[in-house]
């Protein structure tokens, strides 16, 4: 006998911590749907998120290194599943929703533009004048309008839980009416939206080391003087002292991810020990995140990100392909804005109500590194649409 979507909710108020967000709580969606017999919202809204396109697409977007220069690094897809467990990883440690977290997590890179960080530059300086781009925005315009995929509305129609967890930059959450709860504005999402930001920072930077050795860009000497990779090397040396070099390094940034996990977990069960939120609520309203690194570590965290940027993410191999893709996308876009009948059928529909800047946007983001140098050879050789 199946399950039951009543059963599942049961569990949650039993099983989960006072702070953590229930399903059974949620403020709903925009457009209201029947409830599933044997799935929670959030699984649908998990199994929605997987489904669609935009998730697809991620596979061939760059994470750091250019799309398709090595078949074993990380790309904007394989960071999203990576963030996802993560996520999952803390939840269940810290008695959060999983389900809640893990959606977050799938969904927080959907409006990553191709060619990276680069990409996302170069879009939001096109944009200047049209109200700019910024990747975690557009996850929404993705999620909310771009994914055309249902009968009776635009996007995908997730719970409000999962939409104010991709406002990340937001200064405020504003919840809507729902039943008798009147609207309330919040300093501070969920706790599980919170450990989705972080399980990002945190895979972000250790599998950063890990591609960046996996292309010769970075070697241990030049990371002597960073406190959390000594010592995390100390940890592995004095455990497997004889362990040859192809297993060790991989190990020291795998012992990279398990002590910064166990710091946010440990560290941020102090902060919920001490606030004592009895609610989801309650954490959403405490005057910053209980989720985050131990003072200590966030200190390392900072060194660390400061030697990435000077040392990786500025390197000539990855910046100079990188900002040729930013110069592809300004091509394509001043091509689209001379000529707005070269744009796809689809996205050209929107133009009346979205603006041609912010339609050209909308296009030109949701393409892959491979569809837009694609694209500009064949806006380059006069084919039209």
């Amino acid at each position: 006998m199946p399950k039951t979507r009543a059963q599942m909710e049961a569990d949650e108020a039993r099983c989960l911590a006072p702070y953590a967000q229930r399903t059974a709580d949620s403020a709903g969606r925009a457009h209201p749907e029947p409830d599933h017999p044997y799935r929670s919202a959030y699984q649908r809204d998990r199994s929605r998120v997987i489904h669609s396109r935009a998730f697809r697409r991620l596979e061939y977007k760059t994470q750091v290194f250019l799309n398709g220069t090595g078949d074993h690094l990380r790309t904007r897809l394989t960071h999203t599943i990576e963030v996802a467990s993560v996520s999952r990883t803390l939840a269940c440690a810290l008695g959060a929703n999983e389900d809640l977290a893990e959606v977050i997590a799938l969904a927080h890179d959907l409006g990553h533009s191709p060619f990276g960080h680069a990409g996302e530059e170069a879009l939001n300086t096109l944009m200047a004048d049209h109200g700019g781009f910024e990747h975690n925005t557009q996850s929404l315009r993705v999620v909310e309008l771009l994914e055309p995929v249902y009968p009776d509305f635009d996007g995908l129609n997730l719970s409000y839980e999962v939409l104010e967890g991709l406002r990340k930059h937001d200064s405020g959450h504003t919840r809507p009416a729902a039943g008798d709860r009147p609207e309330e504005s919040f300093p501070n999402p969920s706790v599980e939206a919170q450990i989705a930001d972080i399980a990002d920072e945190i895979t972000y930077y250790s599998h950063d080391l890990d591609d960046g050795f996996y292309h010769s860009l970075i070697t241990e000497d030049q990371l002597a003087d960073v406190t959390l990779w000594r010592r995390c090397a100390d940890f592995v040396d004095a455990n497997y002292p004889a362990l040859e070099r192809k297993r060790r390094r991989p190990y020291i940034v795998r012992t990279l991810l398990d002590h910064t996990v166990a710091d946010v977990v440990s560290a941020s069960s102090g902060r919920l020990d001490a606030t004592a939120p009895a609610s989801a609520d309650e954490v959403r309203r405490q005057p910053g995140h209980c989720i985050d690194f131990s003072d200590a570590m966030r200190g390392e965290i900072r060194q660390l990100r400061r030697f990435l940027y000077e040392n990786l993410y500025h390197h000539e191999e990855v910046a100079t392909p990188n900002s040729r893709g930013g110069e592809i996308i300004t091509e394509v876009f001043k091509r689209y804005e001379a000529d707005p009948s070269l744009i796809g059928e689809e996205a050209a529909s929107r133009i009346e109500t979205q603006g041609l800047h912010r339609t050209i946007c909308d296009y030109i983001s949701g393409m892959t590194d491979r569809y837009i140098q694609e694209e500009l050879s064949r806006l380059a050789g006069g084919g039209g649409s």
